[in-house]
């Protein structure tokens, strides 16, 4: 049973990687997007920080890498949303294959193309000035925060797709991920920012996306905030267990 798990849940991997492919708006948005995005902070943006360019390119790119898997993730939503709202799990119910790679198809493929995705990313980054000081086991942990963030909100976003009653619906979830990214330090510090009340200040430092952003900038600086990497595991684990959980109740509910 252990075999055909892993061996369906690569079929299906490559079945949503294949259409994932073909689709130029999927690219679109998931890889020129985020680039963009970057280009506009630093270059357009960038010019009213205190810090100099240089300083604020390396200062962004986790921001930017958390934006790409926010954007990335989304299609997750659509795509089981569409697979369900078509038939298509019913389908695959009725066919001799492990049930459970049904979903786990979606994931991994969400996380490998996600994985491209940050890659191209990074290098258009280094292309800018971009200049991490990270040793291996520092780039390595980094890497690690950047996986655990696809697969925790990957099931977000396979809770949304169950659930909704249409792709557009499936979608929006990721507006609120996005969302929460404006109010971190993903893109400025979140210390002295100007309009932020104390309120508004405390809620921004202690979210996730603030930890998780600063656990990243922290180790391609070469300087590993332990409070914020710690901070992010627990966020990115409790957030993956939880969604996990509640999106098999969804699927197990949808299936009936």
């Amino acid at each position: 049973m252990r075999h055909y798990f892993f061996s369906d849940t690569w079929t299906m991997s490559g079945r949503v990687i294949k259409h994932s492919l073909r689709s130029i708006d999927t690219i679109i948005t998931t890889i020129l997007m985020p680039i963009m995005m970057m280009l506009a902070f630093v270059y357009i943006f960038g010019s009213a920080m205190t810090m100099p360019k240089a300083d604020y390119v390396n200062f962004i790119v986790p921001g930017v890498l958390l934006m790409t898997i926010g954007m990335g993730i989304s299609y997750t939503a659509v795509r089981v949303n569409t697979d369900i709202t078509k038939g298509i799990f019913e389908r695959f119910h009725s066919m001799p294959i492990a049930k459970s790679s049904i979903l786990s198809g979606h994931v991994i493929a969400t996380l490998l193309l996600n994985l491209f995705s940050v890659a191209a990313v990074m290098l258009i980054s280094l292309l800018m000035g971009f200049r991490p000081d990270a040793n291996l086991a520092e780039w390595l942990l980094a890497l690690l925060l950047v996986i655990l963030a696809v697969f925790a909100f990957t099931w977000i976003a396979v809770l949304a797709g169950l659930v909704s009653k249409s792709y557009e619906g499936a979608s929006v979830f990721s507006y609120i991920l996005l969302g929460l990214m404006f109010v971190s330090s993903a893109f400025v510090p979140t210390a002295g920012t100007a309009g932020m009340g104390k309120v508004l200040q405390v809620f921004a430092d202690h979210q996730p996306m603030t930890q998780i952003a600063n656990a990243i900038r922290s180790l391609f600086a070469g300087n590993p905030d332990s409070g914020a990497i710690l901070a992010s595991f627990i966020w990115l684990v409790g957030i993956a267990v939880l969604f996990y959980l509640l999106s098999i109740k969804a699927y197990k509910n949808k299936m009936k």
